[in-house]
C-alpha cells in the first residue's frame, strides 16, 4: 500500500515538473485553475490505470508526464463555448438520460451529400425531434475500399468529398445551438494501411512498426491464430496479412485495416491526442468502435480482455482532464455478458443494445416473445449514470447475439434457431414476410448475418398493410424500454432495400450496402400523407416521440418485469415518481385477449397515452395484431 502511494506521489511530482517546465502553459489563464483542480481529482485514477497498463516499462512515468502535458495543451486549445458546456454538464451529468433524447444516424454523403447538406437538414431534424445525431465515419479513408469509412487514414481530415474539418466544426456548433449533440466514430482498434503511421511502418521505420502488430515471419501469427477467431473470412483467413517485404501484420477485419498495438504507450498517447482533437471540434459523444478487440495477449481469444477495460478507463480519465463533457458509446457486438461489462460510468456511459435489437426481430419471426421477455428481465437494467442506445437496426448487419444458455432454458437450440432466423429473414422459410439479404454467409461454419432496411425486413415491399404495423411495433419497444432510441434516418419514412448497391464501386462484395440507400426524397415528400405507408410510419413514430417526451416515467433505463402469460404479448413496467407506465406489445398475427386477472395488481382504470383513451382493466385488455399500448396505471387500493 505504501509502495503504491509512493509511486503515485513520485509520478505526480514528475508530472508537475513536466508541466512547470513547459513554457507553452498559460498559467495566468483563469481556466488553468480549473485544469489544476481536475488534475488533483482525477490524477490518482489516471496514474493507477496507466501504471497497470505500462508499469513494467522503465519509461512509464515519462510517458505519463508526456500524456498529462498533452491534456494540458489540449485544454488550453478548447474553446470558451466548449468549456462552458463542460461546466453545464458537470452540473447536469444525467442529461443524456432524458426522456426527450432521440437519436438519428446517417451517412453524410448518402443522406445529404455533404456536411453543408446536413446543416440544411437541421430544420427537419428539429421537426422530427432529434437531440443526438450520429454521422457515420466521415474522415479520410482509402477509396473505393474503406469498409464504409471504418478504415480511417486520418483522424484530423474530413473526407474531401464531404467537406472540411472547419465545416465539421461549424456544423457541430450549429447543431449544439439547436439542441442536438454530435456523435462520431472513434475508430481506435485500427487504422487503414494508408494512415501515415502505417505508411511509415510499411517502409520499415522501427518506431512506427511498433504502432502495429508486425512480425518478421509466420511464427507469432501462427501462435496467435491458435486461439483467435476469423471475423471476415470472405476477406482473408486468420488474423494476419502479408506485407510486400515478407513481414506479417495483424488485420482483424479487412486486409487494409491494421490493428494498433496498445501494449506500446506511445500508441495510447497518440490516440489520446486524436480523441481530444475531435472533442475540441465540438464532438459530444464518441462511438468507440470494436472495443472488444483492442488488447491482444498470446494464448487468449484476444477479445474482451481485462486490459481492454483498463484502456477505456484510462481514456476516460484523460477526458475528465481535458474534455470533461465528452461521453463514450460502446460498440461491442459480443456475448450479452461481455456487452454488459463495458457499460460503466468510468468506461462507456452509453452502449448499443444489440441483444434487444436482435430479439425484437426474433420475436417478429417467431410471434413469440419468450427470449425478448427473458432478456428484459435479466439483462436490461444497467448501472446508474449509464444508458442504452436502443435501435431496431443500424448501418451494420443483424447478428443473433442471444446467449445459447439463455435459449436452452426455454428449450431452444441456439445453433438451430439461428439457422431458422437466417432462413426466415432472407425469405427462404415458408411464411416469411422478410426481404433480407445474407451477409458473410459461411457454409463451413453455418455463420450468417442479415442485411436489410427495417421496411424491407418487415415486408413493406409485398404486404404494406401488415408491414407498417410490424415497423411501428418494433420501434415501440425501442422507444419505451428506456435509453436513447436511435433511428437510422430514412427508416421513419419506410425506405426500402437498394438492390442496385453492387453497381457502386467498392460495394459489390458487401451486402450491407443494400440497407444504406441514398436519401429517399420521394418518401420524405409523402411523410405528411396518412394514406401512404410513409405517412402512417412517420405519424406513428412522431406520436411516440411526442408522448415519450411528455412522460417522465420513460426517462432513464429502469424497467420492472410484467408477465402477460400470453406467449405473443410482451409486457414491462416503467416506474416513476408520478406513477407507472405499463407497456404491452402484441407480436402475434392475431388478436390477443388478456383477462382481468392479469391486471389484478392495478386499479381498474388506465389511460392509454398514445391515444388518450381511458380503458377499464377490470374488463381485461384485447390487443389487435401488432398493437402496442402505453398505459398509465396505478396500484390497486
Amino acid at each position: 500500500m505504501h509502495e503504491t502511494v509512493d509511486l503515485e506521489e513520485a509520478a505526480k511530482q514528475h508530472v508537475l515538473s513536466v508541466l512547470g517546465a513547459d513554457d507553452g502553459i498559460q498559467r495566468a489563464d483563469p481556466h488553468w485553475q480549473e485544469f489544476a483542480r481536475r488534475l488533483d481529482v482525477h490524477f490518482p485514477d489516471l496514474c493507477g490505470l496507466f501504471r497497470s497498463l505500462y508499469g513494467t516499462r522503465p519509461d512509464w512515468q515519462g510517458q505519463l508526464g508526456a500524456l498529462v502535458l498533452q491534456c494540458a495543451r489540449s485544454w488550453q486549445e478548447r474553446s470558451v463555448d466548449l468549456k462552458a458546456l463542460d461546466a453545464e454538464r458537470d452540473g447536469n451529468s444525467d442529461w443524456f438520460q432524458s426522456n426527450r433524447m432521440l437519436g438519428g444516424v446517417c451517412y453524410v454523403d448518402r443522406y445529404a451529400d455533404s456536411l453543408d447538406g446536413i446543416r440544411d437538414r437541421i430544420p427537419y431534424f428539429k421537426e422530427l425531434g432529434l437531440t443526438y445525431l450520429h454521422l457515420m465515419p466521415l474522415f479520410l479513408a482509402p477509396e473505393p475500399f474503406s469498409d464504409g469509412g471504418y478504415a480511417v487514414s486520418s483522424y484530423r481530415e474530413v473526407n474531401p468529398k464531404l467537406g472540411t474539418m472547419e465545416q465539421l466544426r461549424a456544423l457541430a456548433s450549429e447543431l449544439r445551438e439547436n439542441g442536438i449533440s454530435l456523435v462520431v466514430d472513434f475508430i481506435f482498434n485500427h487504422t487503414s494501411n494508408e494512415h501515415h503511421w502505417a505508411r511509415r511502418a510499411a517502409e520499415g521505420d522501427p518506431e512506427y512498426s511498433d504502432y502495429f502488430w508486425i512480425y518478421p515471419d509466420r511464427t507469432m501469427p501462427d501462435a496467435f491464430e491458435q486461439t483467435v477467431r476469423e471475423i471476415f473470412p470472405d476477406d482473408h483467413p486468420g488474423s494476419f496479412v502479408p506485407l510486400p517485404d515478407g513481414r506479417w501484420v495483424w488485420a482483424t477485419f479487412h486486409t487494409y485495416q491494421w490493428d494498433l498495438n496498445y501494449a506500446n504507450p506511445a500508441v495510447f498517447r497518440a490516440m489520446a491526442g486524436e480523441m481530444l482533437f475531435l472533442a475540441n471540434q465540438g464532438v459530444d459523444i464518441l462511438r468507440m468502435d470494436a472495443v472488444a478487440f483492442i488488447w491482444k495477449q498470446l494464448g487468449t481469444p484476444c477479445e474482451n480482455l481485462p486490459e481492454a477495460h483498463l484502456l477505456l478507463r484510462a481514456f476516460n480519465a484523460v477526458c475528465r482532464l481535458a474534455a470533461p463533457s465528452l461521453l463514450f458509446k460502446s460498440e461491442a457486438i459480443v456475448h450479452p455478458d461481455e456487452v454488459a461489462l463495458y457499460i460503466d460510468p468510468a468506461e462507456c456511459q452509453l452502449s448499443y443494445n444489440p441483444l434487444q435489437m436482435a430479439l425484437i426481430w426474433e420475436s417478429l419471426a417467431t410471434r413469440n416473445v419468450s427470449l425478448l421477455q427473458q432478456a428484459l428481465e435479466r439483462r436490461h437494467n444497467i448501472p446508474d449514470g449509464t444508458s442504452w442506445v436502443n435501435y431496431v437496426r443500424s448501418h451494420d448487419d443483424i447478428g443473433w447475439t442471444f446467449a445459447d444458455e439463455d435459449a436452452a432454458e426455454l428449450g431452444i437450440n441456439g445453433f438451430d434457431h439461428r439457422r431458422f432466423l437466417n432462413a426466415f429473414y432472407v425469405n427462404r422459410h415458408p411464411g416469411s414476410f422478410a426481404q433480407g439479404v445474407p451477409f458473410q454467409d459461411n457454409p463451413r461454419t453455418g455463420d450468417c448475418r442479415i442485411s436489410g432496411t427495417t421496411a424491407s425486413l418487415c415486408g413493406l415491399e409485398d404486404d404494406p398493410d401488415h408491414a407498417v404495423g410490424r415497423i411501428l411495433l418494433a420501434h415501440s419497444v425501442a422507444f419505451s424500454t428506456g435509453g436513447i432510441p436511435l433511428l437510422y434516418l430514412g427508416d421513419e419514412v419506410g425506405q426500402l432495400n437498394d438492390y442496385q448497391y453492387a453497381m457502386e464501386d467498392g460495394h459489390e462484395a458487401d451486402s450491407r450496402w443494400v440497407h444504406r440507400p441514398h436519401y429517399p426524397a420521394e418518401r420524405y415528400a409523402r411523410r405528411h400523407d396518412p394514406a401512404t405507408p410513409e405517412g402512417a410510419i412517420f405519424a406513428g413514430l412522431r406520436r411516440m416521440i411526442e408522448v415519450r417526451a411528455g412522460t417522465p416515467e420513460l426517462a432513464g433505463t429502469r424497467l420492472i418485469d410484467f408477465h402477460t402469460n400470453a406467449p405473443g404479448v410482451l409486457g414491462y413496467q416503467r416506474p416513476g415518481d408520478a406513477g407507472t407506465i405499463l407497456v404491452l406489445a402484441n407480436f402475434g398475427d392475431g388478436p390477443q385477449q388478456l383477462p382481468a386477472v392479469t391486471f389484478s395488481g392495478f386499479s381498474g382504470s388506465a389511460v392509454e397515452l398514445l391515444t388518450g383513451v381511458a380503458l377499464s382493466l377490470a374488463d381485461g385488455v384485447t390487443l389487435a395484431p401488432h398493437q402496442y399500448l402505453w398505459l398509465r396505471v396505478s396500484p390497486a387500493a
